[in-house]
């Protein structure tokens, strides 16, 4: 009796393994054919801070979260007033700079008219010496009076050079400060969309003190990670392609970065295989022109690394 019992059980659990098996192959997930490789991972955004190269009180922004703005756009103001003064004053010098540096022109025109004089009155002399009809003290005089005109032409010449360099000085901080007088302007360095603010207007914002931080939502990118071996069979570019729950549809995206060192596997990756411990990121590009995507959703990724393989209708996520 014991052992019918015993054979009863043994054939019940035969067959409840054998009905379990049937329906893991008839509602079960395909595997991922040869040649694509399934990551996941979390969608990210370039971001970039905006940040102030002047100091001052901003009087006007522009930076609503969630606004989109064009690269050179004007998203904020510092107040111009101190750089404006600044401008007035190195303008000021540079046109007293200029009125010394074009002074000295006038000086150098009549001592080289003297010079030339001079050595006229010189050679008349050594002409009238040879004949006997001039002393050796005129000539000597007349000798002075070319070495006096010439050091004199000298001196006016490297007095103007000083004041040459002066002006292209003075110049130079006109340029600075016009620069500057610029940069009370903050534009957007690249198009793309506010998300996080970090001023108010009427704030006192010091050089280099972010503004806003932003992101371009048209190209976002996907990190996932894979095992070692099948790194090697990953090249630039090869599609991809990417799903977001609650989103329709899949996303197309390429291959745009792939990590040269190992490191282990993140908490927040699942890896099909979890005996993976050591993993290599690869990054994937992907346009985002309905800003449907945004950083921080999850996100699963398929990559076909082999060009003869072909997409199955329905990419499956290997269990877990």
């Amino acid at each position: 009796m014991k052992s019918q019992s015993w054979l009863w059980s043994l054939i019940a659990v035969l067959v409840l393994a054998g009905g379990s098996y049937g329906v893991f192959v008839l509602f079960g997930e395909e595997p991922l054919p040869q040649g694509i490789v399934y990551g996941n991972g979390h969608i990210e955004g370039r971001e970039v801070r905006i940040a102030a190269e002047v100091a001052g009180r901003v009087i006007e922004h522009h930076l609503a979260e969630g606004s989109k703005v064009s690269a050179g756009d004007t998203v904020a103001v510092i107040d111009p007033a101190d750089a404006r003064d600044r401008l007035r004053s190195a303008q000021a010098e540079l046109a007293s700079a200029r009125e010394v540096r074009d002074g000295f022109d006038s000086q150098i025109t009549t001592w080289r008219h003297h010079l030339k004089n001079a050595e006229k009155q010189r050679q008349r002399i050594r002409d009238l010496r040879s004949r006997n009809l001039a002393s050796s003290s005129d000539l000597d005089e007349a000798e002075n009076a070319v070495s006096e005109a010439r050091g004199r032409l000298e001196s006016l010449q490297r007095q103007k050079d000083a004041a040459e360099e002066q002006v292209a000085a003075r110049a130079a901080q006109v340029a600075l400060a016009e620069s500057q007088l610029d940069k009370a302007e903050v534009a957007a360095p690249l198009s793309g969309t506010i998300l996080i603010r970090a001023v108010e207007t009427g704030e006192v914002v010091d050089t280099g003190q972010p503004l806003a931080t932003m992101v371009n939502l048209q190209q976002l990118e996907l990190k996932v990670y894979v095992p070692g071996d099948i790194l090697n069979r990953i090249s630039l570019g090869d599609p991809a392609r990417i799903r977001v729950d609650g989103l329709p549809g899949d996303f197309s995206a390429k291959v745009g970065r792939i990590d040269d060192f190992a490191q282990f596997t993140p908490r927040d990756v699942h890896m099909p295989d979890e005996r993976v411990r050591m993993v290599y990121g690869v990054t994937l590009v992907l346009d985002n022109p309905a800003d449907a995507l945004k950083p921080g959703m999850p996100a699963d990724a398929w990559i076909r690394w082999d060009p003869d393989a072909e997409w199955p209708a329905t990419l499956s996520v290997p269990a877990r």
